[in-house]
């Protein structure tokens, strides 16, 4: 007879491995750890580097820095009075402007003079900042500067696309710190209520962290190795999927941990069996996660192609952890992690014990962590007297095994009962909640709309808006052959939307000079970024001609002596439009000039706000046309490999999809009439599908594999049954940790961030409770053992049931 596992394995091995393991995720997370504050080194929230390199927006970005001597990132300040500007508060203003540009260290050469408005009320300076700083400093110091030297009751506001950049980047500052401590808390919560425990929540949270600690620390250098494209938004959608993901696995583990130790007094030998029990379904489940996530890396937009591989990175790290690091500290504790409800193993003459003051489930009967006795026997023989009844022959023969008590044994006796009425109901709500996704706009959204909180930059733009062409700042920029200028100049300037055409001129005070339909330079000056040549005399400039003097100090050439910049026989064209650079008419101007551009200059390439709005937001629809597909054919191969079934997979990829459907259009509900919100990016829809249909898949995982386990030993239904009430408990801790992790983002206030984890939290708790719990398990019981189709698992067979069993 061989001997025990436990004797086979030396005493000081059982204690060295465990310590071994520890000790290389301590000093793991010992290193990860401080690149938490280094994430801003290597990340960019710039939507232009997101786009394709084939983008016309890109080709015109790259090419920018050509026709200048610095990079910059244009800022617009404008000034708004109480009432009329004085010459005395525009003076004041314009030296403002002087001073401030001197005094911030980001501030380039070549900040206009304050121009007023035609209305009096405003004036607007265009100041460009280094593109290399800190935007976020850059924007704040300027402000501070400016509000610091204009008169009392002139309010200064900056927006432009240095403005909003500010405003993501202060949005984004809460994902070290706000967004880890509300997901942890709410983690940890949840994680006390399910053990009641002392130990185990903080070892379950120690191995997501040191997960994350881990992953972090690969991305980081993927990233500054330039592998990687890492974003704020990738960033914190990487911390909720690890801390949800690997304590989902932790759980599952403690799970069959709290099982083992009812049957060996071993902590080793429990700790092992639960590994080998979770293996699979933890390998399975994370592998459909990642296959689904690398789909992204078919995306045409970085930020999605490389969210793939960085939440991919993620998983694997959970998966480790929890195999790993947690078995180790649970072989290290022993029962004591258990503390106060522990596990009793079995002694001389007695049964096996659950928790503390437990018998065990009689012979034949389901362990479900649960009293059980005398009043589990009577609920059973109620159960098995009742359910040859109903209206289904094919069932009417089948005798549910013994459930033991509790809520998830309740539900499969409620299963068992009504299958088909079950399972049919639930796909008629789910249907009508999935009837409402037309609802959902997702055709993308104003950059003024992306940030939740109060904005400077938003408000800006709207008072800009009020007393000058609204694209000022954020014009249309045209690449164009210089041949070709005359025909581009003329389609501009009878564009519906245009308000003033301009070409770059890097030696000009303003940096551009107006050009007239023709594409000659007209002889006056002009404002960078096309600004409205209106009355500048009193900002400095000549009130006679309309003339804006150069800023005090600039130095360089009159307008008048100065040339086009022509870089290998190209020129720039700003166009500035009269709508706001972020709105839907700017994006339609964008298309319209595009397709009359192509025509008449056919060199001509057009980026600038709008045109990189236009060109992520038809790269996105394009990537979500193409991945969801190709995901739902990864995730049905990989079922059907785990399964071994064609049927069961098909089945589950379904009632996924339908889930998804059902939470997608619930989701258009909330956002249009309760939260107000104005659209959505059309990654969104993308994003909620990889997220719940890869997680919400996890959970059928996690079912069906016991149920084909039970099936082995017993028959389809029985399995199906006993798969419900021994995954219960956990798959639903499981599906509230990672609804309450995704529901963390919703504290960084980004719209986009915001609408996810709206979607997640409440697909994956529909998914929980719903589809795992009432749809799947109904579904499978009414089909019986046809299921599999075409395998036959053996303990669907009564000869071979008893030679399963055996093994």
């Amino acid at each position: 007879m061989p001997a025990p596992r436990a004797a086979r394995v030396p005493g000081w091995l059982r204690v060295l491995l465990p310590v071994v393991l520890v000790l290389i995720w301590l000093a793991g997370a010992g290193v990860g750890g401080p690149y938490f504050g280094k994430v801003d080194e290597v990340s960019s929230n710039d939507s232009t580097a997101y786009l394709p390199e084939s983008a016309e927006a890109t080709v015109v970005q790259d090419r920018q820095g050509d026709f200048s001597e610095d990079d910059a990132l244009p800022a617009v300040v404008v000034f708004v009075a109480p009432d009329t500007f004085t010459d005395a508060q525009l003076d004041a203003v314009a030296q403002a402007v002087e001073t401030a540009a001197d005094a911030v260290p980001a501030v380039l050469d070549g900040a206009s003079p304050a121009i007023p408005s035609d209305d009096g009320v405003a004036a607007q300076a265009f100041i460009p900042l280094d593109a290399d700083a800190d935007t976020a400093e850059a924007v704040v110091a300027l402000d501070e500067a400016l509000t610091a030297e204009v008169p009392a009751g002139i309010d200064v506001l900056v927006t432009g696309p240095a403005g909003f950049s500010a405003d993501l980047a202060a949005a984004f500052a809460g994902i070290d710190g706000l967004l880890l401590i509300v997901a942890l808390s709410a983690v940890f919560v949840i994680l006390v209520l399910v053990y009641r425990s002392a130990l185990l929540p903080f070892a379950v949270l120690g191995t997501s962290m040191f997960a994350l600690c881990v992953a972090l620390l690969t991305v980081w250098w993927l990233a500054k190795g330039g592998v990687l494209l890492l974003s704020g938004q990738t960033q914190g959608i990487l911390f909720i999927l690890v801390i949800g993901a690997a304590t989902d696995y932790a759980l599952l583990v403690t799970a069959r941990c709290r099982e083992a130790l009812t049957r060996t007094r071993s902590a080793w030998d429990a700790v092992g069996e639960a590994v080998r029990g979770s293996i699979e379904p933890i390998l399975a489940s994370g592998g459909t996660v990642i296959a689904g996530l690398l789909c992204l890396l078919l995306s045409d937009l970085k930020s999605n192609s490389s969210l793939g591989p960085v939440a991919a990175i993620g998983i694997v790290f959970a998966m480790l952890s929890a195999l790993t690091f947690l078995p180790a500290v649970l072989v290290l504790l022993g029962r004591a992690a258990f503390w106060p409800r522990v596990p009793h193993a079995p002694t001389a003459g007695s049964t096996p014990t659950g928790s503390a003051g437990e018998s065990a489930t009689p012979p034949g009967s389901i362990s479900v962590g649960s009293a059980a006795g005398d009043s589990t026997w009577s609920a059973v023989r109620l159960l098995t007297r009742s359910s040859a009844g109903g209206n289904q022959p094919a069932r009417a023969s089948h005798r549910p095994p013994d459930l033991g008590r509790g809520l998830w044994a309740a539900s499969a006796r409620f299963v068992s009962r009504h299958a088909r009425a079950v399972w049919v109901v639930t796909t008629l709500v789910l249907l009508a909640g999935a009837a409402f996704v037309p609802q959902l706009r997702a055709d993308g959204v104003p950059q003024s709309d992306l940030v939740l909180a109060e904005s400077d930059a938003r408000e800006g733009q709207e008072r800009l808006g009020e007393h000058f062409p609204a694209g000022a700042g954020s014009p249309l920029v045209v690449l164009v052959d210089e041949a070709q200028v005359p025909a581009a100049a003329g389609v501009l300037s009878e564009a519906q939307d245009v308000d003033s055409v301009s070409v770059r001129a890097a030696d000009a005070p303003s940096g551009s000079l107006p050009i007239d339909a023709d594409g000659d330079v007209e002889q006056r000056g002009g404002a960078p970024g096309g600004a409205p040549d209106g009355d500048v005399g009193q900002s400095g400039g000549d009130a006679d001609t309309g003339e804006a003097s150069p800023p005090a100090g600039a130095g360089g050439p009159t307008a008048s002596a100065a040339e086009p910049t022509v870089s290998d026989g190209q020129v720039l064209l700003e166009a500035t439009l009269t709508v706001a650079p972020d709105s839907d008419a700017a994006q339609q101007a964008v298309r319209d000039v595009r397709a009359e551009l192509h025509a008449e200059a056919p060199s001509a390439r057009v980026g600038g706000v709008s045109a990189t709005a236009v060109d992520t937001n038809d790269t996105a629809v394009h990537d979500r046309n193409l991945i969801i597909p190709v995901i739902l054919a990864v995730i049905l191969l990989i079922l059907m490999l785990l399964l071994r079934s064609v049927l069961a997979p098909v089945l589950l990829i379904l009632t996924t999809v339908l889930s998804f459907g059902t939470a997608m259009g619930v989701s258009a509900l909330v956002f249009n009439h309760v939260l107000g919100f104005p659209g959505a990016d059309p990654a969104v829809p993308l994003y909620g599908f990889v997220f719940l249909v890869a997680l919400g898949i996890d959970y059928n995982i996690f079912l069906m594999t016991r149920v084909r386990e039970e099936t082995l030993r017993h028959s389809t239904r029985d399995g199906v049954l006993r798969g419900l009430v021994v995954t219960g408990g956990v798959i639903t801790s499981a599906g509230v940790v990672l609804a309450a992790t995704f529901a963390a983002l919703g504290v960084i206030p980004i719209l986009f961030l915001a609408q996810l984890a709206f979607i997640v939290a409440f697909g994956v708790l529909l998914d929980t409770f719903i589809v795992r719990t009432l749809l799947v398990p109904a579904l499978v019981y009414d089909i019986g053992p046809r299921v599999w189709w075409p395998a036959k698992p053996d303990g669907t067979r009564p000869d071979r049931a008893a030679a399963a069993v055996g093994d």
